[in-house]
Protein backbone atom coordinates (compact mmCIF):
# COMPACT_ATOMS: atom_id res chain seq x y z
CA UNK A 1 0.00 0.00 0.00
CA UNK A 2 1.01 3.54 -1.01
CA UNK A 3 1.87 5.45 2.16
CA UNK A 4 -0.27 8.06 3.01
CA UNK A 5 -0.92 11.05 5.32
CA UNK A 6 -4.11 12.80 6.46
CA UNK A 7 -4.02 17.09 6.48
CA UNK A 8 -6.11 19.01 8.05
CA UNK A 9 -6.73 22.79 7.82
CA UNK A 10 -8.83 24.28 10.72
CA UNK A 11 -9.08 27.90 11.08
CA UNK A 12 -5.94 29.73 12.06
CA UNK A 13 -3.31 31.67 10.52
CA UNK A 14 -1.14 29.37 8.30
CA UNK A 15 -3.18 28.52 5.70
CA UNK A 16 0.67 28.79 2.79
CA UNK A 17 2.08 26.12 5.27
CA UNK A 18 -0.97 23.75 4.50
CA UNK A 19 -0.60 24.52 0.85
CA UNK A 20 3.32 24.21 1.06
CA UNK A 21 2.52 20.98 2.99
CA UNK A 22 0.18 19.55 0.30
CA UNK A 23 2.96 20.39 -2.55
CA UNK A 24 5.76 18.30 -0.57
CA UNK A 25 3.65 15.10 0.00
CA UNK A 26 2.62 15.04 -3.98
CA UNK A 27 6.72 16.00 -4.42
CA UNK A 28 7.72 13.20 -2.76
CA UNK A 29 4.84 10.82 -3.52
CA UNK A 30 3.03 10.36 -0.46
CA UNK A 31 -0.34 10.16 -0.80
CA UNK A 32 -2.20 13.49 0.83
CA UNK A 33 -6.07 12.89 2.20
CA UNK A 34 -7.23 16.37 2.99
CA UNK A 35 -9.98 17.81 5.68
CA UNK A 36 -11.03 21.25 5.52
CA UNK A 37 -13.10 22.48 8.15
CA UNK A 38 -15.31 25.70 7.18
CA UNK A 39 -12.55 28.09 9.52
CA UNK A 40 -10.16 26.46 7.17
CA UNK A 41 -11.61 27.10 3.81
CA UNK A 42 -12.04 30.90 4.93
CA UNK A 43 -8.34 31.18 6.05
CA UNK A 44 -7.08 29.80 2.45
CA UNK A 45 -9.07 32.41 0.99
CA UNK A 46 -8.06 35.13 3.50
CA UNK A 47 -4.18 34.33 3.39
CA UNK A 48 -3.72 32.49 -0.19
CA UNK A 49 -3.66 33.56 -4.08
CA UNK A 50 -5.76 30.29 -4.73
CA UNK A 51 -9.35 29.07 -3.94
CA UNK A 52 -10.32 26.17 -1.93
CA UNK A 53 -10.78 24.10 -5.03
CA UNK A 54 -7.07 24.70 -5.95
CA UNK A 55 -5.87 24.01 -2.77
CA UNK A 56 -8.41 20.29 -2.67
CA UNK A 57 -6.72 20.11 -5.88
CA UNK A 58 -3.49 19.85 -4.37
CA UNK A 59 -4.46 16.70 -2.31
CA UNK A 60 -4.54 12.82 -3.81
CA UNK A 61 -8.12 12.38 -1.96
CA UNK A 62 -10.43 15.29 -0.52
CA UNK A 63 -13.15 14.36 2.23
CA UNK A 64 -16.25 16.62 3.39
CA UNK A 65 -15.58 17.77 7.55
CA UNK A 66 -19.22 16.38 8.07
CA UNK A 67 -18.06 12.92 6.51
CA UNK A 68 -17.64 11.00 9.73
CA UNK A 69 -17.90 7.80 8.19
CA UNK A 70 -14.71 8.33 5.88
CA UNK A 71 -11.90 6.26 6.63
CA UNK A 72 -9.61 8.61 8.56
CA UNK A 73 -12.53 8.17 11.21
CA UNK A 74 -11.56 4.21 11.37
CA UNK A 75 -8.42 2.70 13.25
CA UNK A 76 -7.87 0.15 10.61
CA UNK A 77 -7.34 2.72 8.06
CA UNK A 78 -3.53 2.77 7.26
CA UNK A 79 -2.00 6.08 7.49
CA UNK A 80 1.44 7.49 8.80
CA UNK A 81 -0.50 9.67 11.12
CA UNK A 82 -2.19 13.20 10.98
CA UNK A 83 -1.20 16.93 10.63
CA UNK A 84 -3.10 18.96 11.23
CA UNK A 85 -1.98 22.69 10.14
CA UNK A 86 -2.89 25.17 10.90
CA UNK A 87 -4.32 23.99 13.70
CA UNK A 88 -6.74 26.07 15.72
CA UNK A 89 -7.13 26.57 19.52
CA UNK A 90 -10.88 25.64 18.75
CA UNK A 91 -9.26 22.26 16.65
CA UNK A 92 -7.17 21.77 19.87
CA UNK A 93 -10.17 21.60 22.26
CA UNK A 94 -11.59 19.34 20.32
CA UNK A 95 -9.41 16.70 20.11
CA UNK A 96 -8.35 17.37 23.49
CA UNK A 97 -11.90 16.87 24.87
CA UNK A 98 -12.72 14.05 22.61
CA UNK A 99 -15.38 15.90 21.30
CA UNK A 100 -15.24 14.33 17.60
CA UNK A 101 -18.08 15.28 16.34
CA UNK A 102 -16.83 16.12 13.16
CA UNK A 103 -14.02 14.84 10.36
CA UNK A 104 -10.99 16.61 11.49
CA UNK A 105 -11.38 15.64 15.07
CA UNK A 106 -12.84 12.18 14.70
CA UNK A 107 -9.75 11.56 12.62
CA UNK A 108 -7.25 13.23 14.91
CA UNK A 109 -8.50 11.06 17.75
CA UNK A 110 -8.27 7.95 16.08
CA UNK A 111 -4.65 8.85 15.03
CA UNK A 112 -4.63 9.33 19.12
CA UNK A 113 -6.17 6.23 19.72
CA UNK A 114 -3.78 3.96 17.61
CA UNK A 115 -0.70 5.34 18.67
CA UNK A 116 0.15 6.95 15.67
CA UNK A 117 1.63 10.37 14.78
CA UNK A 118 -0.45 13.46 15.18
CA UNK A 119 1.26 16.81 14.90
CA UNK A 120 -0.65 19.76 15.59
CA UNK A 121 0.81 23.11 14.01
CA UNK A 122 -0.55 25.28 16.71
CA UNK A 123 -1.51 29.14 15.69
CA UNK A 124 -2.65 31.17 18.55
CA UNK A 125 0.11 34.07 20.38
CA UNK A 126 -0.44 34.94 23.12
CA UNK A 127 -2.11 31.40 24.77
CA UNK A 128 -4.05 31.78 27.38
CA UNK A 129 -3.99 29.08 30.32
CA UNK A 130 -6.53 27.27 28.24
CA UNK A 131 -4.79 26.76 25.59
CA UNK A 132 -1.29 25.97 27.35
CA UNK A 133 -3.21 22.94 29.26
CA UNK A 134 -5.27 21.21 26.67
CA UNK A 135 -1.79 21.46 24.40
CA UNK A 136 0.32 20.27 27.57
CA UNK A 137 -2.27 17.48 27.97
CA UNK A 138 -2.38 16.52 24.24
CA UNK A 139 1.47 16.21 24.39
CA UNK A 140 1.23 13.83 27.27
CA UNK A 141 -1.18 11.90 25.48
CA UNK A 142 1.07 11.36 22.70
CA UNK A 143 0.31 14.59 20.14
CA UNK A 144 3.59 16.68 18.68
CA UNK A 145 3.02 20.72 19.51
CA UNK A 146 4.90 22.32 16.81
CA UNK A 147 4.12 26.17 16.80
CA UNK A 148 5.37 27.54 13.62
CA UNK A 149 8.16 29.02 14.91
CA UNK A 150 10.65 30.49 12.29
CA UNK A 151 14.55 29.52 12.34
CA UNK A 152 17.22 31.99 10.97
CA UNK A 153 19.87 29.30 11.24
CA UNK A 154 19.35 28.66 7.22
CA UNK A 155 19.29 32.32 6.20
CA UNK A 156 15.87 32.41 4.67
CA UNK A 157 15.61 35.10 2.08
CA UNK A 158 11.51 35.34 1.60
CA UNK A 159 8.53 33.96 3.36
CA UNK A 160 8.68 31.17 0.94
CA UNK A 161 12.01 29.92 2.74
CA UNK A 162 10.32 30.08 6.01
CA UNK A 163 7.48 28.20 5.27
CA UNK A 164 9.53 25.12 3.36
CA UNK A 165 11.50 25.41 6.21
CA UNK A 166 8.49 24.61 8.33
CA UNK A 167 6.86 21.76 5.87
CA UNK A 168 10.38 19.83 6.38
CA UNK A 169 10.26 20.27 10.20
CA UNK A 170 6.57 19.22 9.82
CA UNK A 171 7.61 16.27 7.12
CA UNK A 172 10.94 15.54 9.69
CA UNK A 173 7.79 14.00 12.27
CA UNK A 174 7.30 11.16 9.90
CA UNK A 175 10.26 10.67 8.78
CA UNK A 176 9.66 12.12 5.30
CA UNK A 177 12.76 13.63 4.11
CA UNK A 178 12.59 16.72 2.15
CA UNK A 179 15.06 17.58 -0.09
CA UNK A 180 15.60 21.10 0.12
CA UNK A 181 15.39 21.16 4.16
CA UNK A 182 18.21 22.51 5.76
CA UNK A 183 19.33 20.92 9.13
CA UNK A 184 21.50 22.52 11.74
CA UNK A 185 24.76 21.00 11.61
CA UNK A 186 26.93 22.76 14.33
CA UNK A 187 28.81 25.80 14.51
CA UNK A 188 31.70 25.63 12.32
CA UNK A 189 34.84 25.02 14.67
CA UNK A 190 37.59 27.95 14.28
Amino acid sequence: MKKRLIVGISGASGAPIAVELLKALRDTGIESHLIISHGGACTIRQETSLSVEEVQALADKVYAQVDIGAGPASGTWESLGMAIVPCSMKTVAGIWSGYSDNLMLRAADVTLKERKKLVLVARETPMSPIHLRNLQELSMMGAVIMPPVISYYHHPQSPEDITRHLVGKILDQFQIDLPQFCRWEGEPHV
